[in-house]
Protein backbone atom coordinates (compact mmCIF):
# COMPACT_ATOMS: atom_id res chain seq x y z
CA UNK A 1 0.00 0.00 0.00
CA UNK A 2 1.34 3.67 -1.11
CA UNK A 3 3.02 5.61 2.02
CA UNK A 4 0.36 8.21 1.06
CA UNK A 5 -2.63 6.25 1.08
CA UNK A 6 -1.73 4.22 4.45
CA UNK A 7 -1.78 7.77 6.23
CA UNK A 8 -5.16 8.24 4.55
CA UNK A 9 -6.59 4.82 6.28
CA UNK A 10 -5.08 6.00 9.82
CA UNK A 11 -6.42 8.99 9.55
CA UNK A 12 -10.20 7.58 8.75
CA UNK A 13 -9.42 5.43 11.39
CA UNK A 14 -8.78 7.53 13.94
CA UNK A 15 -11.28 10.12 13.00
CA UNK A 16 -13.92 7.22 13.20
CA UNK A 17 -12.57 6.42 16.86
CA UNK A 18 -12.96 10.23 17.64
CA UNK A 19 -16.36 10.36 16.19
CA UNK A 20 -17.21 6.87 18.06
CA UNK A 21 -16.26 8.31 21.44
CA UNK A 22 -18.55 11.49 20.85
CA UNK A 23 -21.76 9.60 20.08
CA UNK A 24 -20.73 7.57 23.19
CA UNK A 25 -20.57 10.36 25.28
CA UNK A 26 -23.38 12.70 24.00
CA UNK A 27 -26.04 10.22 23.23
CA UNK A 28 -27.55 9.00 26.20
CA UNK A 29 -26.95 12.56 27.44
CA UNK A 30 -28.94 14.02 24.97
CA UNK A 31 -31.83 10.77 24.72
CA UNK A 32 -32.34 10.70 28.60
CA UNK A 33 -32.61 14.25 30.01
CA UNK A 34 -35.54 16.03 32.02
CA UNK A 35 -38.34 17.39 30.66
CA UNK A 36 -37.66 15.97 27.46
CA UNK A 37 -40.04 13.32 25.63
CA UNK A 38 -37.92 9.66 24.98
CA UNK A 39 -39.10 8.13 22.22
CA UNK A 40 -39.14 3.88 22.98
CA UNK A 41 -36.73 3.09 20.57
CA UNK A 42 -34.69 5.94 21.24
CA UNK A 43 -34.58 5.00 24.62
CA UNK A 44 -33.66 1.72 24.09
CA UNK A 45 -31.06 2.50 21.81
CA UNK A 46 -29.50 5.53 24.49
CA UNK A 47 -29.98 2.48 27.64
CA UNK A 48 -27.55 -0.06 25.06
CA UNK A 49 -25.29 2.45 24.55
CA UNK A 50 -24.72 2.78 28.25
CA UNK A 51 -24.51 -0.58 28.82
CA UNK A 52 -22.07 -1.43 26.01
CA UNK A 53 -19.85 2.22 26.14
CA UNK A 54 -17.14 0.92 28.72
CA UNK A 55 -16.12 -1.67 26.18
CA UNK A 56 -16.56 0.38 23.16
CA UNK A 57 -14.89 3.23 24.66
CA UNK A 58 -11.71 0.90 25.75
CA UNK A 59 -11.54 -0.56 22.25
CA UNK A 60 -11.67 3.01 20.41
CA UNK A 61 -9.04 4.61 22.72
CA UNK A 62 -6.98 1.57 22.16
CA UNK A 63 -7.71 1.17 18.16
CA UNK A 64 -7.12 5.36 18.24
CA UNK A 65 -3.61 5.07 19.80
CA UNK A 66 -2.39 2.39 17.31
CA UNK A 67 -3.80 4.20 14.45
CA UNK A 68 -1.59 7.47 15.93
CA UNK A 69 1.23 5.60 15.99
CA UNK A 70 1.27 4.30 13.06
CA UNK A 71 0.08 7.83 11.27
CA UNK A 72 2.87 9.50 13.32
CA UNK A 73 5.04 6.54 11.93
CA UNK A 74 4.76 7.91 8.03
CA UNK A 75 6.74 11.10 9.30
CA UNK A 76 3.63 13.04 7.84
CA UNK A 77 3.45 17.14 8.12
CA UNK A 78 4.01 18.77 11.62
CA UNK A 79 0.37 20.61 11.15
CA UNK A 80 -1.17 16.74 10.44
CA UNK A 81 0.68 15.26 13.38
CA UNK A 82 -0.77 18.26 15.90
CA UNK A 83 -4.35 17.25 14.03
CA UNK A 84 -3.57 13.85 14.75
CA UNK A 85 -2.26 14.59 18.35
CA UNK A 86 -5.65 16.35 19.23
CA UNK A 87 -7.69 13.93 17.76
CA UNK A 88 -6.49 11.54 19.85
CA UNK A 89 -6.48 13.65 23.13
CA UNK A 90 -10.17 14.05 22.26
CA UNK A 91 -10.82 10.31 22.03
CA UNK A 92 -8.88 9.81 25.38
CA UNK A 93 -11.11 12.86 27.01
CA UNK A 94 -14.58 11.42 25.28
CA UNK A 95 -13.72 8.03 26.74
CA UNK A 96 -12.88 9.28 30.03
CA UNK A 97 -15.97 11.59 30.46
CA UNK A 98 -18.17 8.60 29.48
CA UNK A 99 -16.82 6.82 32.75
CA UNK A 100 -18.63 9.97 34.55
CA UNK A 101 -21.69 9.22 35.70
CA UNK A 102 -23.41 12.67 34.16
CA UNK A 103 -26.55 11.53 35.61
CA UNK A 104 -25.54 11.58 39.70
CA UNK A 105 -24.23 14.87 38.85
CA UNK A 106 -27.57 16.00 37.44
CA UNK A 107 -30.18 14.60 39.85
CA UNK A 108 -28.71 15.50 43.73
CA UNK A 109 -31.02 15.74 46.38
CA UNK A 110 -32.51 19.20 47.33
CA UNK A 111 -31.51 20.54 51.13
CA UNK A 112 -32.70 23.12 52.39
CA UNK A 113 -35.91 24.22 49.52
CA UNK A 114 -37.59 28.02 49.70
CA UNK A 115 -41.03 28.53 49.94
CA UNK A 116 -43.84 30.98 48.92
CA UNK A 117 -47.19 31.66 49.88
CA UNK A 118 -50.09 30.05 48.11
CA UNK A 119 -51.14 33.91 46.76
CA UNK A 120 -47.31 34.38 45.68
CA UNK A 121 -46.78 31.67 43.90
CA UNK A 122 -46.41 31.36 39.97
CA UNK A 123 -47.65 27.67 39.65
CA UNK A 124 -50.08 26.74 37.07
CA UNK A 125 -53.03 25.67 38.60
CA UNK A 126 -52.75 22.33 36.52
CA UNK A 127 -48.99 21.72 37.22
CA UNK A 128 -48.57 18.50 39.21
CA UNK A 129 -46.90 19.18 43.04
CA UNK A 130 -46.03 16.51 45.54
CA UNK A 131 -48.44 17.48 48.80
CA UNK A 132 -46.59 16.85 52.28
CA UNK A 133 -48.80 17.48 55.55
CA UNK A 134 -47.95 17.15 58.93
CA UNK A 135 -49.99 18.14 61.98
CA UNK A 136 -50.40 21.88 60.73
CA UNK A 137 -47.79 22.43 58.55
CA UNK A 138 -47.87 21.65 54.68
CA UNK A 139 -45.51 21.73 51.98
CA UNK A 140 -45.86 21.56 47.89
CA UNK A 141 -43.03 20.68 46.45
CA UNK A 142 -43.64 20.86 42.33
CA UNK A 143 -43.16 18.01 40.15
CA UNK A 144 -40.97 20.45 37.63
CA UNK A 145 -38.44 21.71 40.12
CA UNK A 146 -37.84 18.00 41.46
CA UNK A 147 -37.83 16.45 38.32
CA UNK A 148 -33.70 17.51 38.03
CA UNK A 149 -33.14 16.27 41.72
CA UNK A 150 -36.05 13.81 42.08
CA UNK A 151 -35.68 14.18 46.36
CA UNK A 152 -36.07 17.06 48.50
CA UNK A 153 -34.67 16.85 52.24
CA UNK A 154 -36.94 19.34 54.38
CA UNK A 155 -38.62 19.40 57.70
CA UNK A 156 -42.27 19.55 58.06
CA UNK A 157 -43.69 20.73 61.19
CA UNK A 158 -40.43 19.87 63.22
CA UNK A 159 -40.14 16.69 61.50
CA UNK A 160 -37.57 15.60 58.67
CA UNK A 161 -38.78 14.23 56.05
CA UNK A 162 -37.54 13.35 52.86
CA UNK A 163 -39.93 13.82 49.33
CA UNK A 164 -39.45 11.86 46.23
CA UNK A 165 -41.58 10.76 43.25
Amino acid sequence: MPEKKSGSVWAVIAAGCFAVALFCLIYPIYVIRPFRYQGASELMVALRVLRVRPVVTLGVVVLSILAFVQYWRLKPSRMRRVFAAIGLIGTVVFAALCRVNAYEMMFHPMDRPVFTSVAETKLDGREKVVVIRIADAARAYPIRSMSYHHIVNDIVGGVPIVATY
